[in-house]
This record gives C-alpha cells, structure tokens and sequence, in this order.
C-alpha cells in the first residue's frame, strides 16, 4: 500500500551550511525532479532556513528517498528517515511549533501553508498528502488557539524588544538604533518592526552587513563613525555585537547626553562579552540594561513555554490518533470500492439477463426496467451494509488479517503492509 514516507536535513542533526547545501535548486525544480521518480505518486518540499524536508507518497517510499539522497550527494550523517506514522506525528508537531529552534514559533505554520500550497499548485499532491498536511495545518492553528506556547519571548533578542517595550510603554513612533546586522541584530531588527516602530537605523562595523540588513527591512543604514550621532537622536538603541571590548564607554555618552534634547534614553547591550560599559548606567538620563537580566527573562518565559508544551502534546495525540484512523479507513474504502465495483457488474449483468428473458414473452417498459434495476440495487446495499461496517471497524483497528480474509472471499488482491510482511516472517 502506498503510504507517506519522509527524509528531513534539519538543525539537529545538520549546520547551517550544510541544510543550505541540501537540494539545490528552486522549490519548482525539486518537486519536478522528485516527482519525476516512477515509484513517487506524491510529493512535497518544506525549505526553510533551518529544514529541508522531503515527503513521497510510494510503496516504497524509504527505496526512493534512499535512492535521492545518494543522487543528491547527500551524508546520511545529517538525514533522519520517517516512515508513515513517524511523518505524520512528525508534521502535526512541526505545525505546532515543537521541532522548532525556538518552541512554539509561529513563522513556520506559514511557511507550511505556502510551501504545501506551492507543492499542490504544481499537481505534486494528491489525497495522502492532502489529508496531512491539512490536519497538521490545522492543528498547528488549534495548539495556539489553546495554548499559550507562542507567547513570551523566550530568545534574547525577542527578550530584549519585550523589555523595552515594558520600560518606554510603548515602542510605537519611537526612534531606534540597532549596533549590530548579524544573526541576532536581524532577529532584533525583525521583532522591533512588528511593534510599529517610527525609525528604524542599523549601523555595523562593516558598513556593507549594515546595508544589506537595512535593505531587506526597509530600515536605514548609518556608517558606524556617526553611531554616537544617532545614539543622541534615538529613544532606544539595542546593541548585539561580536566586538571583543567595549564600544561604547562612559565619557562617549557623556558627550552625547550633554547634547541631547529629547528625553531619557534606554539602551540594552544584549552582546557577549559586553558591548556597553556599565558605567554608562550612572549618566543622569541613560537606562542600562544587560544580557543577565534577559537571561534570567528568557530563562523563566522558556520555563512557561515548556509547560504549554505539555498541552500541545495532548492536543497533538488526540489529533494524530483521528488522522491515523482516517487512513485506516481508507483501507477499507478501497477494498470496499472494488467489492462493491465487482457488484455492479454482477448486478448488470444478471439484470440484463432478467429483461431479455422477460422480454422475450413481454414487452417491457422504462418503468418495468427501472423497478427491476431499483430493486437489484437495493438487494446488493442491504447484503453489503453489515459487512461494510465490520471491514470500517476492522480497518481502524489496523485488523490486516480481516482485510485479506474479506479480499480472498471476494477473489481480491489485498496490499498487505511492509511492516506485517515481515513480521510474519520473522
């Protein structure tokens, strides 16, 4: 039987780098080589800055996926592989934001809608793959609707933006400089921009990281030897860089404060080892925060996540048990398609005979033949209904021995499951 089989190249196993170097190409691209298999009848790509995950509908999807990767140039150092019942608890707990770098994040149940969309527009899914993904979309949806997992900012960046935004009230209209465009000036950048920020400026060391950073957010670069100009102008500045000392000392501040006409000024060096001195913090004016308050913010809201994960991973079994139901059913619906498809012909068969019969002696009309055909078709529905809710009932409970036996009565080949095959041989 064909079932849902998956490889994923994500951050636990895999660098940064390495996920980047993991099948290169455009999502269009990938899907087309990868449907392009002859075993594939479905698949569909997740990429994302931290996953690729690939998913086939096969009967040999673990063959194919094996097959791929080795195309590919693949380690299989850095792969896990999922079988049917693994994929799909897999998806219902990536939608839920459990197998996220930060729990409960909620970018990726997005990034699931459009890549699953994407994969659907370009004819690679079909009913399989649809089920999952619509359920692990929606129960994405349901674990934030009842839970709080997505709340509370549990990096130190996203910590930092929630402290400010506790001290000034308010971020909204406020003017804002960001000393750092790496990994965790971005992150800062992305989150301040939610808040409905009035300006926002990045300056780096490097003046091409700043413009790049500030080009993709639709924020302003400023060379870095005009830092202490725009500390003057701002109301908050964020620092996160990788400097090895100090980059901001006391008498700096000191000369800008003396200028500055706006109010107090909030800053918070989030950097390591410290990008601020901590005598800034005694400037009449200046608000210094550091990196261990966050820590210690960042600690207890973690704390509180992990405990709405427990209810994530309720909602997530009950979920996955209705999900893994439904594609027991359709075994039955299959099996049940072609005994009742087998029916049909019998029944036309035997009712043409009846008529030519009968209307060898009598002249039959539309009504005549048509409470014949009533009749016939009736009969077949009320012979089938008791046995079709035993082979429902015996398909949920994953009864393969009730399947075949019910196939063999009826003359059918029955796909029996990779898992029992060996089982019994063993």
């Amino acid at each position: 039987m064909s079932e849902i089989a998956s490889m994923l190249v994500t951050h636990r196993k895999a660098k940064i780098d390495e996920i980047e170097r993991a099948w290169h190409g455009d999502l269009e691209a990938l899907l087309s080589w990868i449907s392009s298999h002859g075993m594939v009848e479905e698949c569909a790509v997740l990429k994302t800055c931290n996953r690729v995950e690939i998913y086939v509908v096969s009967q040999r999807g673990e063959k194919v996926l094996f097959e791929l990767a080795k195309k590919a140039r693949i380690s299989s150092r850095i792969i896990d592989f999922h079988n049917h019942d693994e994929s799909l608890s897999h998806l219902l707990r990536l939608a839920s934001g459990l197998e996220s770098m930060i729990i409960g994040e909620d970018q990726i149940l997005g990034q699931m809608k459009d890549l699953y969309s994407m994969a659907k527009e370009a004819g690679t899914t079909g009913w399989t793959l649809d089920v999952a993904f619509k359920k692990a979309i929606q129960v994405g949806k349901r674990v934030r609707r009842e839970t709080s997992i997505n709340e509370r900012s549990i990096s130190v960046g996203s910590a930092a933006v929630d402290l400010a935004e506790e001290i000034l009230g308010s971020l909204e209209g406020k003017s804002v400089l960001v000393i750092g465009a790496g990994d965790t000036g971005e992150l800062i950048s992305k989150a301040l921009l939610s808040r409905d920020i009035g300006e926002l400026y990045v300056t780096n060391r490097t003046f091409g990281r700043a413009l790049s950073l500030a080009a993709g957010l639709g924020a302003e670069a400023i060379p870095f030897d005009r830092m202490k100009e725009m500390i003057g102008t701002s109301d908050l500045v964020i620092s996160a860089t990788s400097a090895p000392h100090y980059i901001l000392r006391r008498d700096d501040l000191e000369e800008v404060m003396a200028r500055r006409v706006k109010g107090t000024l909030l800053m918070i060096d989030i950097a390591n080892p410290r990008d601020i001195d901590e005598d800034v913090g005694e400037i009449p004016g200046v608000e210094l925060r550091n990196i261990d308050a966050l820590r210690e913010i960042s600690a207890e809201n973690m704390r509180l996540r992990m405990a709405e994960m427990e209810k994530a991973e309720e909602i997530i079994a009950e979920e996955l048990a209705l999900l893994r139901a439904k594609y027991k059913r359709r075994r039955a619906e299959e099996l049940l398609g072609r005994i009742y498809f087998q029916a049909e012909e019998i029944k036309a068969q035997e009712c043409t005979k009846a008529m030519n019969k009968l209307g060898a002696r009598h002249t039959l009309g539309e009504i005549e033949e048509r409470v014949l055909m009533d009749m016939s078709h009736s009969i077949v529905n009320k012979i089938f209904a008791e046995p079709t809710k035993v082979l429902r009932k015996a398909a949920e409970r994953g009864d393969e021995e009730c399947l075949r036996w019910v196939a063999e009565l009826f003359g059918l080949e029955v796909e029996v499951d990779d898992d029992e095959t060996d089982a019994q041989a063993s």
